[in-house]
């Protein structure tokens, strides 16, 4: 089941809609149903209460107003990390003698 502070991609009418974290799920009084409220990360933010199942909250597909709508969780993909003197072999875009800059020693600086 996906859990508070889990980012998830609401899909509407079967294309991705926006993204939002889980802030709360709580139990409704209809048992079997949870609360979940949204935080929608929107331009203006916005929080959405929506009443759902479990099967819904874990991605199930069902329909709001007869619009379809599903939850897909979202996982933050790993890093890639890089040894020194190896190639960065996904992008393929990397400038060889491309200088690392820290932020750090330009802090000192100031």
């Amino acid at each position: 089941m996906a859990a508070v502070n889990d980012l998830v991609l609401v899909h509407i009418d079967n294309k991705p809609g926006f993204y939002a974290r889980l802030e709360d799920i709580s139990p409704d009084i209809k048992p079997g149903w949870w609360k979940v409220k949204l935080l929608v990360l929107t331009i203006p933010v916005q929080i959405y209460t929506w009443i759902l199942d479990e099967n819904q909250i874990d991605g199930a597909p069902f329909t709001m107003g007869g619009t379809p709508v599903q939850l897909e969780k979202v996982v933050s993909p790993e890093p890639v990390i890089q040894r020194e003197g190896q190639e960065n072999e996904k992008s393929g875009t990397e400038k060889k003698g491309a200088k690392v800059v820290s932020l750090m020693d330009r802090k000192k600086d100031k």
